[in-house]
């Protein structure tokens, strides 16, 4: 038992352990550019295959301003490029990306019993004095 636990304690520090020193990686491309009307826009790419685009406008909102903002990233995943695009304004952030979860379909039987309700006459209110 006492063996079992010290080979278990070695793997874990062998794990532990720093790793190698890596290459750094090279900024292939990498482009910004700051106006005096609030808005800007940057992008920049990188060797192992990220990049990433932003660019943003000043927006009249109600009485003031506020911020829009729309841009992408990309990054190499396991299974292929990680895309998201996205969009913040005064609704939110709001992603969009292949990989993000989707709410499941409603079922069939839920949607007759939504149209269902939706056709029904009104039903009189119970007003108990």
């Amino acid at each position: 038992m006492k063996s079992i636990i010290l080979v278990s304690m070695l793997v874990a520090v062998a794990f532990a352990a720093p790793q190698a020193p890596t290459e750094p990686i090279p900024i292939v491309r990498q482009d910004s550019q700051v106006n005096g009307d609030g808005s800007y826009s940057y992008s920049f790419e990188t060797g192992n295959g990220i990049s990433a685009d932003q660019k943003g406008d000043l927006k009249k909102v109600g009485d003031g301003e506020a911020l829009e903002v729309q841009g992408q990233f990309q990054y190499p995943g396991e299974n292929g490029n990680i895309q998201l695009t996205y969009t913040a304004d005064e609704n939110g952030f709001q992603p969009q990306g292949a990989h993000l979860p989707t709410a499941p379909p409603v079922p069939e039987a839920i949607q007759r019993a939504l149209a269902y309700i939706a056709t029904a006459p009104p039903q009189p209110e119970n007003s108990q004095q």
